[in-house]
């Protein structure tokens, strides 16, 4: 197309109508080439007001002619949305996105799509226009790029903020439908970051050793209920003490807590009262009785409603202690990789806590329960752990049958 500069040389004098299409002209642009534009009036089905929506700058007459069709197929349908943002960009979208809900999403939520827009969104695909991007060029210049720079998580992290973005687009009528649905990621169907994301128990074990050796006793009781309830780190934070019942032996889950501030759950299932083990209540009294030693210290009085991980100084444990808390004492039990990072990362504790209690037979419906999700979840994110488990059932079946001898041999 045209530039802006280019555009404004056409003029009423210099358009030739063409013999095939009353709304198609051609004129000479300032170089003299021959070119051709379209005008084409509508009525707004939504205003009833007149519009006349041009383009110029196509280089044959068919081309004109068939974007000519395009903007007539969209104006018939009521589509008029569409035809008047052909020039929006994939950066304006963007912002505009961002922009529209900005009071409906979760503080993170908003950062996270924020970091996402300002750093990869906009550097590689702002400058093409929304309604011309299509799945090929989206495949080159954004997955294959960011492909050379992240793990298959974080790549389709991005890839599925993308297409919420492009939903979005089409519910504002801004496009007919999501081109992105088919874009393929490397490795994606193989890397599950799941899979991989959780301890054995003797790791669990060796874990928990090297924490209570090691650690504070702030430190180390955060770590102990993380693994003892499966919470997420943000749940961790934002445990306060009228949470903890120690009559019934029971953490009520209401808030999530991180640098940025204290929120409401994740999900509505987020909410919810756990039981946990005699040890980690009997810790909890001991690191009480602790935290009141501090708070007098600082000449405070001990409440309910205080959260509850705090250090010697009164402050809350943020994230940066606790990643450091965490990488220090997976480095120190020598759980790693072969590149010498923790095998693991703090949500791995999350998933550990559910493989093991899928691996002990655990019905679905109460680990789902338990860790804030719903059962349609735990079948996707743990799949790999329970087709691992009918196996093992499989060959349980096979061996009890074996015992006898009627499966010993086949019919005759």
């Amino acid at each position: 197309m045209l530039t802006k500069s280019d555009e404004g040389i056409v003029n009423e004098l210099e358009l030739v109508k063409s013999t095939k299409e009353k709304e198609v002209y051609s004129y000479l642009n300032n170089k003299g080439e021959k070119l051709w534009m379209f005008r084409h009036k509508y009525h707004d089905g939504l205003t009833g007001k007149r519009k006349e929506k041009k383009k110029s700058g196509f280089k044959t007459e068919k081309a004109a002619i068939q974007a000519l069709f395009e903007v007539k197929a969209q104006t018939l349908i009521g589509e008029t949305k569409y035809i008047e943002n052909d020039n929006l960009t994939i950066a304006e979208w963007l912002d505009t996105w961002l922009e529209m809900n900005k009071n409906k999403w979760k503080v993170t939520t908003m950062k996270q799509r924020e970091l996402a827009v300002k750093n990869h969104f906009k550097p590689l695909l702002g400058h093409y226009k929304l309604q011309k991007l299509d799945r090929v060029t989206y495949q080159k210049a954004f997955i294959n790029k960011i492909e050379q720079k992240f793990k298959p998580s974080t790549v389709n992290l991005f890839h599925s903020i993308f297409k919420i973005a492009i939903n979005a687009a089409i519910e504002e009528e801004l496009l007919t439908r999501n081109r992105f649905t088919k874009v393929v990621i490397k490795n994606e169907a193989e890397f599950t970051r799941e899979t991989y994301n959780y301890l054995t128990v003797e790791e669990l074990n060796k874990f928990l050793e090297i924490a209570k050796k090691y650690e504070n006793i702030t430190n180390y009781t955060f770590l102990l209920v993380a693994v003892y309830t499966g919470m997420r780190k943000g749940e961790v934070c934002g445990l306060q003490w009228r949470n903890i019942d120690f009559k019934n032996n029971t953490i009520k889950i209401e808030r999530t807590r991180d640098d940025i501030g204290t929120r409401t759950p994740k999900t509505k299932n987020s909410y919810r009262t756990i039981l946990v083990d005699g040890l980690v209540i009997d810790q909890l009294k001991k690191y009480q009785i602790w935290c009141k030693q501090i708070l007098l210290k600082h000449g405070k009085t001990f409440k309910d409603q205080l959260y509850i991980f705090i250090n010697e100084s009164n402050n809350l444990l943020h994230g940066a202690a606790i990643h450091k808390l965490f990488r220090d004492t997976m480095l120190k039990a020598s759980i790693i990789n072969n590149d010498g990072e923790p095998k693991i990362t703090f949500h791995g504790l999350r998933h550990t806590h559910a493989t093991i209690l899928l691996n002990s037979g655990q019905n679905v419906k109460v680990i789902a329960e338990r860790l804030g999700n719903t059962p349609a979840m735990i079948y996707e994110i743990y799949g790999h752990v329970m087709k691992e488990l009918e196996e093992q059932s499989m060959e349980v079946f096979s061996r009890s049958l074996e015992i006898g001898t009627g499966a010993k041999s086949g019919a005759n």
